[in-house]
This record gives structure tokens, sequence and C-alpha cells, in this order.
């Protein structure tokens, strides 16, 4: 089905090709999962498959590519669109019209299918992603994965021979992202659609892949079974990296075949099992005095109510991860917390002061707010100009010295004359946290902050966040990711239409939900272990 012969490629004024002599195939039926780190050329592969490399994009190419017997680099995506569909990393571009049945519909109005069939067609992509409900509602009205889903039933309307996503999962609760991925493995048995999926969160994804390609500074450096180059790989999900450390053979793709290892191991008696990131999660400074308190917050649109009744609390020096499923009210609850948006009933303080009347700029030198999209907040022609525009912005003098020292903590000094949005997705993530934490403030919100890094890029931010916690900051994280808030939350909070439906410790939230535990709390139900190290210190403690 896919044939990728000496590729490579270079962007326009780029001196380094991003793919370097790439060759592969992949027969029809298959489904395979693209890996590497961030800026591995991932992204850029799957874009030559759909024709927008080079014809969207132009640059230099070289090499032979093959797609169900078409030219890619010759046919272009307008005549490719047919027989691939292609997800994008960011939804929010790949929409055309304002309606989710109209932007479902456009590909196919495009390609002149006749009408009554194209009522069926959007009626299957529709249902398979659970969007039925959701037909009349305006784009801009949905959440982060309810767009994600939108944008995966547009590609599947056209039915496409070759389905290649870009980090399709990276937006979606843990029940959406096993939905959606589930409906992908069903089209890949039923009906034989060749899948390639780019995914950084591997734990979601291996069990369901028959094959791993991955990609490591534009080249191909593995290629094979799962189980084979699940070994080789330097960055494992969860239950695999604890397997390797524990010598289990074969690696565990699933928690059902961790059990199985698990079993013969000798486990603390029920209960008494200790997180020993305990001390990593707990608050490092500070008084414990209250930086932000929401009080019986209510917001709806158009009249459809969003938020009922929240109240809510962050202290010095504490992390909280703010949990959910998609469309329960997490990004509506944060703009209201900045005065983004105004919430129709209830109470917001910010170190004790209320934020009614007050502008989102003056609440924003106190609370710095981290959208899902941080290139949203990218404008200048330089790194070192973001964080100037954000001072002047305030009013605060430009202190040279207190940029260089943000920008050597956020590891961008080498960056620092270069243009923000021509850096990898790690490093434009950083530049956007620098532009909002500049101002020194006191609570910082983030909104799926890990959306497209891979796992050495989200431990860099977790050493970031756990230093600035030391120094008080506040930390309030929206995130779908529950390894992340298993390793750097003290509090978890889950939100259900709306409404908060759980409060507490880390370890018993996460611990005693069956939707949002992490790997090694499904693998240890009995223990008090959320992450690799809680389990490594009670059986290996010499490997911590």
């Amino acid at each position: 089905m896919i044939t990728v012969e000496n590729l490579s490629y270079t962007y326009p004024d780029e001196e380094r090709p991003v793919l370097r002599d790439v060759s592969l195939a992949i027969s029809a039926g298959e489904f395979v999962l693209l890996t590497g780190p961030s800026g591995a050329g991932k992204s850029t592969l799957l874009r030559t498959l759909s024709g927008l490399v080079p014809h969207f994009s132009g640059g230099a190419i070289a090499g032979r590519i093959r797609v169900a017997g078409k030219d890619p680099i010759a046919a272009g995506p307008q005549q490719m669109s047919r027989t691939v569909g292609m997800v994008f990393q960011n939804p929010e571009a790949q929409s055309v019209v304002d309606r989710v049945e109209a932007d479902v519909a456009f590909a196919l109005e495009n390609a002149a299918v006749p009408p009554a069939e194209m009522r069926i067609r959007v009626e299957e992509a529709l249902n398979l992603l659970e969007l039925a409900p959701l037909r009349d509602r305006a784009l801009h009205t949905l959440s982060g994965g309810e767009r994600q889903r939108a944008a995966i039933a547009a590609a599947l309307a056209l039915r496409p021979r070759v389905l290649v996503l870009d980090e399709p999962t990276s937006q979606l609760d843990p029940q959406a992202a096993a939905d959606v991925l589930g409906a992908l493995v069903r089209l890949n048995e039923d009906v034989g659609l060749t899948i390639v999926l780019c995914e950084h969160r591997l734990e979601r994804v291996v069990r369901y892949a028959e094959r791993v390609v991955a990609l490591e500074r534009g080249a191909v450096v593995a290629d094979g079974p799962v189980p084979d180059i699940l070994e080789r790989l330097p960055q494992l999900p969860p239950l695999s990296r604890l397997g390797r450390e524990l010598g289990w053979n074969p690696l565990p793709l699933t928690v059902k075949q961790g059990r199985t290892h698990a079993r013969r191991l000798p486990l603390p008696p029920n209960g008494d099992g200790v997180s020993l990131n305990t001390g990593d999660r707990a608050p490092q400074a500070g008084s414990n005095r209250p930086l932000l308190e929401a009080r019986n917050v209510r917001f709806a649109y158009d009249r459809q109510p969003v938020l009922r009744g929240i109240d809510l609390t962050v202290r010095e020096g504490e992390a909280v991860a703010l949990m959910g499923r998609n469309g329960s009210g997490k990004s509506t609850l944060l703009k209201c917390l900045v005065g983004l948006l105004r919430a129709q009933q209830g109470e917001v303080q910010i170190e004790g002061e209320p934020i009614a009347g007050r502008s989102v700029a003056d609440v924003c030198r106190r609370v710095a707010y981290l959208p899902q999209a941080p290139d949203d907040l990218l404008f200048a022609e330089t790194v070192r100009d973001e964080l100037e525009t954000t001072l002047r912005n305030h009013g605060l003098r430009n202190g040279s010295g207190r940029i260089d020292a943000l920008l050597q903590r956020l590891g961008l000094m080498a960056h620092a004359g270069a243009y923000p949005r021509d850096l990898s997705v790690g490093e434009r993530q950083r530049v956007a946290l620098g532009a909002v934490t500049i101002t020194e403030p006191a609570l910082l919100l983030l909104d799926e902050p890990t959306r497209g890094l891979d796992y050495a890029a989200k431990e860099q931010l977790v050493a970031l966040w756990r230093g600035w916690q030391r120094d008080g900051l506040g930390l309030l994280l929206v995130t779908h990711d529950v390894e992340l808030a298993a390793q750097v939350a003290q509090r978890v909070i889950i939100l259900g239409d709306g409404e908060v439906i759980a409060d507490g410790p880390a370890g018993q939230v996460l611990g005693s939900s069956p939707l949002f535990a992490p790997q090694i709390a499904r693998l240890f139900p009995s223990q008090n272990w959320l992450t690799v190290e809680d389990a490594l210190g009670a059986l290996a403690p010499e490997k911590v």
C-alpha cells in the first residue's frame, strides 16, 4: 500500500534535512505506530504521504513515494485526498466551516459525492466518533477533545484507503481515546483500512498497533513488530518501563499482561504500600495560604450550563490536577478564573482579592495562564522579544537580568534570538510558558501543557514546575494525561458535567478511579503506588 524509498526532505530556508534517506514499506491493512522524539520528522513524513509536502510547504525533496500506486509528489494533496485521509496534530487548523455536520460533509461536497450517499457517509462518521448529539453545534463551542473527534470524522467521511493521524488522542480523555482507538481498530480489521499513526503517549497505543517505526533525527532507527521494537526504545510507557527495570520478558503491553508477572512479586500487605513520590508532590514552600479560591462558580453558553457551582482552592506551593471527560467544563473554568470569561454567579479570589471588576491584564500579573494552543501567544520576532513584550504590556521594568535568568531556567538561552514559530513543539511550549511567567506570578494555570510533547520534553517541564513549586508557586493543571497527573499532583479534582465529583489526595482519587487510574495503580490496586518510581522503591530500591 505504501512504499517509501530513499526519501529526504528539507524545509525552505533550512540547511539541515528533516527527513534523511527514509525507506519503508507498509502493506495494505497494517496498523503502524510512528514514534520518536519531538522534531524527529514524524509529522513531516505523514504529510509526504498525503502530498502536503512539498506541495503546500515547498522545500527540496528527493526519493520515491507510492501510496496505493499513486505518486503524492506528482499528484499533490487534491488528488491524494480520496486515497489518504489526514488528521492533523492541531484539529483547529483542519476545520473549514462553522458547524460540526457541515464540516464533516465539506470534503464530500467538494468531491461531488451524490447527496443520498453523502448523508449515509456523514451519519456513519458522526456515529463512529459519537458526535451525532453535537451535529448542530458550532465548532468554536466544542471542547478540544470534541474538535479532535470532529477532525477524525471529517477525514473518515471520504472513506480513504489509508488514514494517517498525527497525535489523534492528544486532547482526548482516557475513555474518549480508547473509543477512538477502538474505532480505528474496527476499521482496520473489518474494512482493511491501512493506518499510520503518530503518538507520543505510547501507553495508549502500543496495545493496538502491530508494528512500530521509530524515527530519530529524520532517519528510521527501528522498524518491526511492537514487542521486538519496544525493548529498544529509550523512552517507554510506565508499564513497559517497570517491566524492563524488573527484567520481565516479554515486556507487557497491557495491564492484563503485566499482572502475569506481578503475581510473582513479593508485595507488601494490602494497604501498606507507600508512594515514595509523596515528598516530590507535596508542597515544598510557603505558608500554605490560599492563592486561588473559587466559590459557587457558574457559567453557561447560550443558556446551556457548563459550570454548575464549582468550589476550588489552590494553595501556595501546591500542584492540583484538574481532570474530567471532554466537555466537562475544565477549560471554561480556567477562563473564568482569569477573567477571560465572566462567571455568571459565584466569586473568584486571587491572593484574597476578588477578580470582579478587574481587567484580565491586571489579573494575569499574578496569574499566568497557558491555553491549549500556546502558539496563540507567540507574536514577536524573537524568543527574547516575547518576554520583553509581556513586561511592556504589564508596565513592568524591562530587566534583562530577569529575562536571561528565565531563559536559562527554561533551557532557551541558545534560542534567544530565534523566531519562536520556527522552534520545535516542545521549545514553543517553553517559550509560551516563559511569556506568561516573566511577570513572576504567584499562580500558574496550564491547559493541556504536554500536548504533542515526548517523554523527555515532559520530564523537562515537570522538573521546571517542581523548581517553581519549591519557590512557592501554585499550580493548577488541566490534563488528560493520567501519568502526568500521577507524577506531578498532590491533589486531583475531577469534574463531571460541570460539577466537582471528586477532590482529594492524588493517590486516593487516581487510585480509586476506574477511568483515570495510571498504569501502575491498575497493576497494583492494593498498594498506594502511582508511578514507576513508587513501585521500584518498594520492589527494587537499588533501581530508584
